[in-house]
């Protein structure tokens, strides 16, 4: 269950906020559709829910917010916008690397895979999926850790109609096994179709929580769409005819050659037409949005509507209105049409306007069950045979109170549905056919078994869907707040695998290979042109280190490798898709210094047995000889490399940006070992001579197996100016990252 309290956004200079005090529940073993407009606020309600955006206000998840939880993906799967991945990455690949994150087997990827429908799609690049699919793979990263509530920002968006009811049946398929559905939409008949519950959102407030049978009862109107190029003709004539037969008709002139005609059927007028020799290129029923209703309050004078002159209501009286007052407007101000009526009938007396306290509680009242397909658009009985009892133990409550915004459904819906034959498929409004009850009875979703998840620590809130006691639901604020409580901004606990993360990280994209590649085919050719020049030491001709570069290919391909390794995370964050920011975390720098130390050495060694190889053909053996000291060098040449690897992977992390880990790496030779080597050769009165020996002495035994040679072969290395720059470099840039960490955490 999800319940959300005065979610409330932050002021926008002079305007108002984009969410003001929203409050609503979502019911466990049902699907909730939040309805609002492109800029009504559902997107901003979400990020304040999931806390990534600043605001005021509480959301519960099973009687916990969501920072309280112990592992959050484990508790809410979400969707918000496109999946943030790494084009070149493949839909697998990226749902294994994920799997690392959430702490779930490898095997899972292909349990989701089989799911969604991306099981022919999975060594598919992300950058070459279609917004179709790419919802699809959106959906197989929500379901991955198995969550007990689904959080979607407009997951139908791109879809087509085939694909949307597919995306529905799983959300219906999810909530049935337990789970909390919560999604947004801007189209009132997708909600009415699919949720069972519909919370309306108009400028950022809350202006309707009903059931789905309620809100297609007083929002969506049956009504006749004409496409013709005589539209005011025919609608001047329609209007005609409805005055003299005194039929509670409404002709509306929408754009271009359209008209919207209430209160009457394709029958009636198709005669018209053709009885005037009108030409219509579209005839067809269907269901009109009426608008949003009015929010709870004293009454207000109702707007009048943008139509045309053309646009009139006739009343049972026979007199003309306009639209604006009547019909449309009527119902976008929460005031249903009302019934055709007859001159002797009594007209019913006017209610006085209810209280705000008694239409919060009317809204708060739930009923069970969804409106069925059938009723809302008249598809055949065996499309409308999905609704359901009362899920998880619901008890189905009555209306506090009956207005004049619960009034009968109009007679002409009731006639709009026919009885087609049951094995005729349903059409959509695009013309394509709906998946039948047989295609979609076959999607099950594949719950995570107890024994593939990791251990966690005692956390009620992870409990199974299906089974063990929920949390008592918290009560809301108490009226003696004056306002709700603050949202933060808190960085995300993923991953909980760090090593298997990193390294699924680094092996699921091309671009590890390319520079190993481009990194030995540099070595190679500098080391035979510095060969044939000749005057070069043979270490550094073994390395391919010129005088004249600052880092040898090696140590720069080194660099932008462990740049990369926190440069893609901020520009793909796959890790902040569900909490706003990339983790901080000191296992994930851990993980992410000892992946690219050894990725470094790696690279320097067959660096190095590539360059040896090649003298060897080309020159001979006597550029290929060890030298004696080979173990310094050795040691030198494996500090230097992880240097540079941490020195990008630092400031990466600290930057945001590859670049700036890759302009960290080369800074140190070019600005920083110029500084040092100028302090260090500057005038002094003592000098360091006699170290080594000095720290011999202070062993008490005889060092084992040759140490005091390494550690002042370390120690001649560090009093070197390309040592001392990139000691330096490193422990300015591990106190920076350290610190904003510590910021981060303390904000």
């Amino acid at each position: 269950m999800i319940q959300a309290i005065g979610l409330t956004s932050n002021a926008r200079q002079e305007l108002p906020p984009a969410v003001d005090d929203v409050s609503f529940e979502a019911r466990t073993g049902r699907v909730t559709a939040l309805l609002g407009a492109e800029a009504a606020g559902k997107t901003t309600a979400l990020r304040l829910m999931l806390e990534l955006q600043q605001g005021r206000g509480v959301t519960y998840f099973r009687g916990r917010p969501l920072h309280r939880i112990a592992q959050p993906s484990r508790e809410v799967g979400v969707l918000l916008g496109e999946v943030p991945g790494h084009p070149a990455r493949s839909v697998r690949n990226h749902l294994r690397m994920l799997c690392a994150a959430v702490a779930v087997p490898i095997t899972r990827a292909d349990d989701v895979l089989e799911a969604v429908g991306l099981v022919s799609l999975r060594d598919q690049h992300l950058g070459t999926l279609s917004s179709g699919m790419d919802r699809r793979l959106g959906l197989a990263c929500a379901l991955l850790a198995d969550p007990h509530a689904l959080v979607l920002d407009g997951p139908a968006e791109g879809l087509s109609a085939r694909e949307s009811a597919w995306l529905h049946e799983i959300l219906r398929a999810h909530a049935d096994q337990g789970g909390t559905v919560l999604f947004t939409t801007d189209d009132p008949k997708e909600a009415a179709r699919t949720a069972d519950r519909v919370v309306t959102l108009d400028e950022g407030r809350l202006i309707a929580d009903q059931e789905a049978t309620d809100f297609a009862r007083t929002r969506l109107r049956p009504r006749v769409v004409v496409l013709t190029p005589h539209a005011a003709r025919l609608g001047a004539l329609l209007t005609k005819e409805a005055r003299a037969a005194r039929k509670p008709v409404e002709v509306v002139r929408e754009e271009g050659n359209r008209l919207s005609v209430y209160g009457s059927n394709c029958a009636e007028v198709g005669e018209t037409a053709y009885r005037h020799g009108i030409l219509v290129h579209q005839l067809a029923d269907e269901l009109g949005d009426a608008g949003p209703s009015a929010p709870p309050g004293p009454p207000t004078q109702p707007k009048l509507s943008a139509e045309p002159a053309l646009a009139v209501a006739l009343t049972a009286s026979g007199e003309c209105r306009p639209a604006g007052v009547h019909g449309p407007a009527q119902a976008r101000v929460g005031l249903p049409a009302p019934p055709a009526q007859t001159r002797d009938e009594p007209q019913p007396q006017p209610q006085p306007p209810t209280t705000r306290a008694k239409e919060d509680a009317q809204a708060q009242s739930a009923t069970t069950g969804h409106a069925p397909l059938a009723q809302l658009e008249g598809s055949p009985p065996a499309q409308a045979d999905i609704d359901t009892p009362s899920r998880n133990g619901d008890t189905p409550q009555q209306p506090l109170d009956t207005t004049t915004t619960a009034q009968a459904e109009p007679e002409a819906a009731a006639a709009a549905q026919t009885e087609p034959d049951a094995a005729a498929p349903a059409l959509t409004e695009e013309g394509e056919a709906e998946p039948s009850r047989a295609e979609t009875a076959a999607i099950r979703l594949v719950p995570l078994r107890d024994a593939d998840r990791a251990p966690l620590p005692q956390d009620d809130s992870t409990a199974p869907r299906t089974g063990g006691p929920h949390p008592p639901a918290p009560p809301p604020p108490t009226p003696a707040s004056a306002l709700p409580p603050p949202i933060a901004v808190r960085p995300g606990r993923t991953p909980l695998w760090p090593l298997r993360y990193e390294l699924r990280r680094l092996a699921g994209v091309g671009t590890g290979y390319l520079t190993l590649a481009a990194v030995l085919a540099a070595s190679a050719v500098i080391s035979l042109v510095v060969a044939r020049v000749g005057h070069t030491p043979q270490p550094r001709l073994l390395a391919a280190w010129p005088n004249a570069l600052p880092l040898p290919p090696a140590a720069l391909g080194a660099g932008l490798l462990g740049a990369l390794a926190f440069g893609d995370e901020f520009r793909y964050p796959a890790l902040a898709a569900d909490r706003g920011t990339v983790p901080r975390r000191l296992s994930l720098l851990a993980a992410k210094l000892l992946v690219a130390a050894a990725t470094a050495l790696l690279l320097g060694a067959l660096a190095v047995g590539a360059d040896a190889a090649l003298l060897h053909l080309v020159y001979g053996e006597e550029l290929v000889g060890v030298p004696g000291d080979w173990l310094v060098l050795c040691a030198s040449w494996v500090a230097l490399l992880t240097g540079c690897a941490w020195a990008g992977v630092l400031a990466a992390g600290v930057f945001r940006s590859t670049t700036a880990g890759l302009a960290a790496v080369l800074a140190v030779p070019i600005l920083v070992v110029p500084v040092v080597q100028k302090a260090v050769d500057g005038p002094a009165v003592r000098s360091a001579a006699g170290f080594p020996g000095r720290l011999r002495d202070l062993a008490l035994v005889q060092w084992p197996f040759g140490s005091e040679r390494i550690l002042a072969a370390g120690v001649r290395m560090l009093a070197q100016p390309v040592g001392t720059a990139l000691m330096l470099s490193l422990t300015t840039l591990l106190c920076a990252y350290l610190l904003t960490t510590v910021r981060g955490r303390v904000r």
